[in-house]
């Protein structure tokens, strides 16, 4: 079994620009991380995006599903912004792919302490080698459907709707 990783951006991959003063893309982390998990499964890692979800269009996710039907792959991790993971995870879900497909993301950089992107790519790896065909998100140490799933914004975490 091969994974396939895509990368859509999303405050996972932000770096923290100091002479801005502001989170920004440069390039994704991933790389970085796959080899520090020390994940023994192939993977095949694909920049679809470097956005923040707020900025996603209905054109961007269009491309996370065709990036999700031309994959050989039949596990599937999408790293994705927080903030409009559930509308990518609806698209998605309404295609009917005969695939295990996983979002996550991070709450906070992956480059900045205390930052929650390591333990959840980590939990969306493992749940799309185990779980059956199917659209699901993986944050906060939960798997939830992509149907019955909110972000609280308030507390910072993912709910069942």
């Amino acid at each position: 079994m091969t994974l396939r990783i895509l990368a859509t951006g999303g405050t996972f991959d932000k770096h923290y620009d100091e002479i801005a003063g502001k989170l920004t893309f440069a390039h994704s982390h991933l790389p970085d991380v796959i080899t520090r998990a020390r994940l023994t499964l192939p993977t095949e890692l694909e920049i679809v995006a470097m956005l923040d979800s707020l900025e996603m269009q209905d054109s961007d996710r269009s491309n996370v599903l065709a990036a999700c039907q031309r994959a050989t792959e039949t596990a599937i991790v999408i790293v994705h912004g927080t903030d409009t993971m559930r509308e990518t995870a609806h698209v998605i879900g309404n295609a009917n792919l005969a695939k295990t497909i996983v979002l996550t993301g991070a709450m906070i950089p992956y480059e900045i302490a205390n930052s929650d992107a390591f333990f959840n790519l980590g939990l969306a790896c493992g749940v799309a080698q185990t779980l059956p065909h199917g659209v699901y998100i993986a944050m906060n140490g939960q798997i939830f459907n992509w149907d019955n799933v909110k972000k609280n914004r308030s507390a910072g975490v993912f709910v069942n709707e």
